[in-house]
């Protein structure tokens, strides 16, 4: 299928075949992983350390809460972190679009598990959306997204995010509060530029035909510290089969024009501040934004 593009942006190609995290375990020290993978929240330093080039703006600073902001994922590789301060001094200038609830799209399965009392779970800003109905129809036949999450309010994100950052400054008592931040951000966005916040990110994994999800290495929402870093898209220590899986939903999604936070496999998002860094825009149509 020859390449192509619309009005939007999205283009088309072939797909190439091949517990909740509100209730996690604490973290069970460093470890590291098989492979280049650095796994394991005391192990952040020593990665870090790793300059790179295409890390942004030249590479990591120095000093220990700026090194903590590029997670090193091996030779080449980083990850620019939520809490780096490139990702906060993109401009927003929102363009008003609405959330729309995904339920409503009925090719688009939405798993309940993150299922609130008033449904916000499921909305979405509908460019994102628009992109996710472009990223199905990527997909081989008997496979297809699972949505697990959309929108989170602004106030349940700053809950999730100080709860976890003060789990791992009880766990970590000599840690600075700049290391715990750049930590943290690993998994739980900062309140001020969570993508979810803007309606503007999406958790989500791969379902055969019968429903059943595919094996993507691990659960989705695992903890860097419960996984031994194996939640990082680009882990090391996942099997072919996750791997293979793993690739053939980012072909998809890639395609749509999102982007993945590469500490976790299954967040992707379009429109957002870490969107517009990633992909080079001056400017975010999509900030923070409250559920009429």
């Amino acid at each position: 299928m020859a390449v192509q593009h619309d009005g939007h942006g999205l283009r088309r190609r072939p797909a190439h075949r091949g517990p909740d995290p509100r209730h996690r375990p604490g973290p069970r020290g460093a470890r590291r992983g098989a492979g280049p993978v650095v796994a394991g929240v005391a192990a952040v330093d020593a990665a870090a350390r790793l300059r790179t080039a295409g890390s942004g703006a030249g590479g990591p600073p120095d000093g220990c809460g700026s090194l903590l902001r590029h997670l090193g994922l091996g030779a080449g590789m980083t990850v620019v972190l939520m809490s780096d301060p490139q990702v906060a001094a993109i401009p927003v200038r929102e363009c008003g679009e609405r959330l729309t609830d995904v339920r409503t799209q009925g090719d688009i399965r939405v798993d309940p598990r993150r299922q609130d009392p008033d449904g916000s779970f499921a909305y979405l800003r509908q460019g994102l959306l628009d992109r996710l109905l472009h990223a199905q129809a990527q997909l081989p036949d008997g496979i297809a997204l699972l949505f697990v999450e959309g929108y989170r309010p602004p106030g349940l994100q700053r809950r999730y995010f100080e709860e976890y950052a003060a789990e791992l400054g009880r766990s970590h008592p000599d840690w600075s509060p700049e290391h715990v931040l750049g930590a943290a951000s690993r998994y739980v966005s900062p309140p001020e530029i969570a993508p979810h916040s803007a309606g503007a990110a999406v958790d989500l994994t791969l379902v055969d035909e019968r429903g059943r999800e595919l094996d993507m290495g691990t659960r989705l929402n695992a903890t860097p510290e419960e996984s031994d870093g194996a939640c990082y898209t680009d882990a090391a220590n996942i099997g072919a089969e996750a791997r293979a899986n793993r690739r053939l939903l980012a072909d998809a999604l890639s395609a749509a024009g999102l982007v993945n936070y590469g500490t976790e496999w299954w967040h992707w998002s379009w429109g957002d501040r870490y969107w517009a860094l990633q992909t080079g825009h001056p400017t975010a149509p999509y900030g923070p934004v409250e559920l009429p």
